[in-house]
């Protein structure tokens, strides 16, 4: 499958506006479809760059994390309710979503604590709104998301060499950029740990 993926990516990158179109449709059927978006979300950045791959796959997840939502809640709510229950965590999280709404939906976003693709259709059995879990999902989703298209742009760019031979300085930037954005990230995934951790009791997240 992540051959499959990455070969589709290829195409995306060399279509123009119709492969950026096709990226964001294929990043909607990855999350509905429980496949890797890792693989898209990195790819994206050696494909399109930094900014235009963060974009594509800010709209494409959050819209499949939207998707998915609708699926559990009006299409699979049986079968997402059953697969549910083998997850203990969950019901503390929907627990915490029926008295904070979408502030639980942002810290799980800022800080995992179940797959992604599985906390999509999960939280379409909680009270949580559509559009408050769409934003606070797209919010909360950007710094994870800017730090995986970066890595992704920096192997890109180191894959091609560069459109011109770049200095000593440059890559030194280039990599302080890199570990800026990572250790912003982490930050703010622990703060967010540390807020979803007195929404959510920790002995509930871990039975």
């Amino acid at each position: 499958m992540r051959e499959f993926l990455a070969s589709a990516l290829a195409w995306t990158a060399a279509a123009g506006l119709a492969g950026q179109a096709a990226f964001v449709g294929l990043y909607v059927l990855a999350c509905v479809a429980f496949l890797p978006g890792s693989v898209l979300t990195l790819g994206a950045g050696a494909a399109f760059g930094l900014w235009k791959g963060f974009v594509l796959v800010s709209i494409g997840s959050t819209v499949g994390a939207w998707a998915s939502f609708l699926v559990g809640r009006y299409l699979m709510r049986d079968w997402v309710s059953r697969r549910l229950e083998k997850v203990p965590a969950f019901a503390a999280v929907a627990g915490a979503v029926g008295q904070e709404g979408w502030k639980v939906v942002f810290l799980t976003r800022l800080s995992p604590v179940l797959p992604f693709n599985l906390l999509n259709y999960g939280y379409g059995l909680t009270t949580v709104g559509a559009g408050e879990y769409a934003l606070a999902s797209w919010i909360g989703m950007m710094p994870g998301t800017f730090l995986y298209v970066y890595l992704g742009a920096a192997a890109g760019e180191a894959a091609r060499g560069g459109s011109r031979a770049r200095s000593p300085a440059e890559w030194a930037l280039y990599g302080a950029g890199l570990a800026a954005t990572a250790v912003a990230a982490w930050l703010v995934g622990r703060t967010a740990k540390r807020a979803l951790s007195a929404t959510v009791p920790m002995d509930q997240k871990e039975n």
